[in-house]
């Protein structure tokens, strides 16, 4: 077992950008990411019942602002932290849609650690690393208490931490920034900006 999770890991370090995966659509469809090649990406692990779900207002003003610019966003809704991604990868796009009015691209419910993680989200851990949070966010400080009262090491792996943990990548599917999801909207804006200029 050991031995082909070293194997799979050094595979994963070998693939150069994104454009070598594959993932499914919220209707269990085969998406290529090398259909977004040229494109800045905004890839985003979100959950429906969250204090940060309000953060889906700040990602649709960006992809509204930007798209036409040659940004995307991917959201893979996530079930893993506090179970607070339930229900069908339908009703979860039902909620975003009635009560944010996304329009960027929403795929199939993922695991993003553990055993039955998604290779990307793999590799995007592999390529950045865990940014810490930021305490003086007001969810913040109740992420460093509650996760140190799991594990007082959390911080010292890259797995990802909680919902609306953000990774942007450049036109050549490079994996450049990740981003905490008590990083402010600004930071991710400017970021987004750089590339596309």
């Amino acid at each position: 077992m050991k031995l082909i999770v070293l194997l799979l890991t050094t595979m994963l370090m070998a693939t150069e950008n994104i454009y070598n995966f594959t993932v499914k659509d919220g209707k269990g469809n085969d998406v290529a990411l090398s259909n977004y090649k040229g494109k800045v990406l905004l890839i985003v692990n979100t959950a429906t019942r969250c204090g940060f779900t309000p953060q889906y207002d700040e990602l649709e003003a960006l992809y509204e602002k930007y798209n036409s610019k040659g940004l995307e966003i991917l959201d893979f809704p996530c079930n893993q932290f506090g179970e607070q991604a339930p229900g069908t990868n339908e009703e979860i796009h039902t909620f975003c849609t009635l009560n944010y009015n996304i329009k960027f691209a929403q795929l199939g419910k993922i695991d993003v650690n553990g055993s039955n993680a998604s290779p990307l989200f793999t590799y995007l851990k592999s390529k950045q690393g865990f940014k810490g949070f930021d305490p003086n966010h007001k969810i913040g400080k109740i992420l460093i208490d509650h996760l140190s009262k799991i594990n007082p090491d959390y911080a010292k792996d890259d797995d990802i931490k909680w919902n609306f943990t953000k990774f942007l990548i450049d036109k050549e599917g490079n994996v450049v920034k990740r981003f905490e999801p008590t990083t402010d909207i600004s930071v991710v804006e400017a970021e987004i900006k750089s590339l596309i200029d």
